[in-house]
């Protein structure tokens, strides 16, 4: 489990694991390897070890996710309130994916289809996902990013972003961090649009609508986790 946990965070070379569960290094080598005999872990293309296949499918055979059943129904309330199209983004190593939507019905919006793989150098919810990152991570995620150190120390005092033309030219967002039961950052929450109608200080608009939708799905997790 220690393993597990230190590969949620993003793909890590032997020297990291060691470095994060503390274990010697052999023992840290022979339960990765053999997580990855079970697919529970796999290789990237550098060869560091990831987040394997295996994980996923048990989470399907669950028949549900407890982050989409709590985010779904926000994401849609989100929508109406704010009339701009909303998404939940997770990391996934290097990039963030699109897990969850509910798209603005008509008109001029930006569309995030569902699965939708996005970079981490730029957008608000790459800055909120990176935000509560080691240290290490940042700086290394900070190359080449359209934002920078203190654009994330800004978001994790205020507990929520914006950007305006960083990922796409023409669109604006805002995001929000959800947490999981530890106080983990598990996911972004956000409303994106046309500069048009989001302005260059879309935060000003909806940052407390994206905030509060953050919190309710972050609130639904824990309630979900506590003992009956």
């Amino acid at each position: 489990m220690s393993v597990l946990d230190a590969l949620e965070s993003g793909p890590a070379s032997l020297a990291r694991l060691v470095r994060i569960t503390g274990l010697a290094r052999p023992t840290a080598h022979r339960l990765a390897v053999a997580l990855e005999r079970h697919r529970m872990v796999t290789r990237d293309s550098q060869g560091r070890f990831v987040l394997g296949p295996r994980l996923g499918e048990l989470s399907i055979a669950t028949g549900e996710d407890r982050l989409l059943a709590a985010a779904n129904p926000v994401l849609a309330q989100l929508r109406d309130l704010t009339g701009e199209s909303a998404q939940l983004y997770r990391r996934q190593g290097d990039v963030r994916v699109c897990v969850a939507a509910a798209e603005r019905a008509s008109g001029l919006r930006d569309t995030v289809p569902v699965g939708s793989e996005l970079p981490m150098n730029a957008g608000s919810a790459a800055q909120v996902l990176l935000a509560w990152e080691d240290t290490e991570r940042i700086r290394r995620s900070l190359r080449g990013a359209r934002f920078n150190a203190a654009t994330l120390t800004q978001v994790r005092r205020r507990r929520w972003s914006q950007s305006v033309g960083e990922r796409e030219h023409g669109v604006a967002s805002v995001s929000a961090p959800i947490s999981g039961p530890g106080g983990r950052v598990i996911a972004a929450v956000s409303v994106s649009g046309p500069i048009e109608r989001l302005t260059r200080s879309p935060g000003r608009l909806h940052a407390q609508a994206v905030t509060a939708a953050a919190e309710k799905i972050t609130e639904a997790l824990h309630t979900q986790e506590a003992p009956s």
